[in-house]
């Protein structure tokens, strides 16, 4: 995976696939997150984050958008990868984005522990 390009790049997850790309348009990089983000997942998509934020640190972008407009649910376990991504990008001042689920089960989520309110969050699919 290369964040410093503009193409995609599909990161197989075993219960949800990931997508990444950047974008020279925002200077950010675009990570799009789909279907279930549970304790099977999580250290994968930590993993796959870590990558992330390194390139973009390296390539000098300024943030990255994390797309869970497709995310059917998340737990306690994704939210934890998120929160590491957050403090990671909060350490290196990288703008962290979230697209809410659209899903309400996954957004209850949020809202239950408060962290709609931690998040800088918006509504809609990413570019």
């Amino acid at each position: 995976m290369d964040v410093t390009g503009i193409q995609m790049t599909e990161v197989p997850i075993t219960g949800a696939p990931i997508s990444i790309e950047a974008s020279s348009a925002t200077n950010e990089a675009i990570v799009t997150v789909s279907g279930r983000i549970d304790a099977v997942e999580a250290p994968e998509l930590r993993e796959e984050f870590d990558r992330v934020l390194a390139g973009v640190i390296e390539a000098g972008r300024t943030g990255i958008l994390v797309d869970l407009s497709r995310v059917v649910f998340i737990d306690s376990a994704g939210l934890a990868a998120l929160v590491r991504l957050r403090r990671g990008c909060l350490a290196s001042s990288i703008m962290l984005t979230l697209v809410r689920p659209v899903s309400e089960d996954a957004m209850r989520v949020f809202r239950l522990t408060r962290f709609d309110e931690v998040f800088t969050m918006r509504t809609g699919e990413s570019p």
